[in-house]
């Protein structure tokens, strides 16, 4: 009998967070929540990535999972948006070492990949797979279902042969 592990799935930005959590156990996974951190653009940016952290903050607290799974930075349409997304990154980030939480960082190419086939898939199709894998999500939003897609593809990697071989080396 295997243990289950609770993985939680972040999709960070600055105006929308999306997270999932789902439970693995052994090759079975199911999903258990989903939601989305949208601070309000109006305030200071130190008051959204403080609200960002708070959020995160509560969803470690009442679901404690033990791994997570975050979505890379991809390409920005420009430089300062990709501060703005690097500074919501490092929210993210900052609040799930001081949990203790794993983290494992997947580009959103290998995320695509992993769950619809193609890294060049769209966000429907992604949305698509994820309702069809844990169809007990419901309605998903884009920014939830890249969430819960980073979580199935983490839950896909950490069985592979490749990835149990370098934890027993670890």
């Amino acid at each position: 009998m295997s243990l289950q592990t609770i993985l939680l799935g972040i999709d960070p930005g600055l105006q929308r967070t999306g997270w999932g959590v789902i439970a693995c156990e052994g090759a079975r996974i199911s999903w258990v929540a989903h939601g989305v951190i949208a601070p309000p653009t109006k305030l200071a940016l130190t008051e959204r990535l403080g609200q960002l952290a708070s959020g995160i903050k509560d969803v470690l607290d009442f679901y404690n999972p033990t791994e997570a799974a975050v979505e890379e930075v991809f390409m920005a349409k420009n430089a300062q948006s990709a501060l703005l997304l690097g500074h919501a990154r490092g929210a993210t980030l900052s609040v799930l070492a001081q949990h203790r939480v794993a983290v494992t960082e997947y580009a959103t190419r290998h995320i695509k990949k992993a769950l619809v086939g193609t890294g060049g898939a769209e966000k429907d199709q992604v949305a698509f797979m994820v309702r069809r894998l844990l169809p007990q999500s419901g309605a998903v939003s884009a920014d939830a279902a890249d969430a819960l897609a980073a979580a199935i593809c983490h839950a896909a990697e950490r069985r592979s042969p490749t990835s149990q071989l370098m934890a027993a080396k670890g």
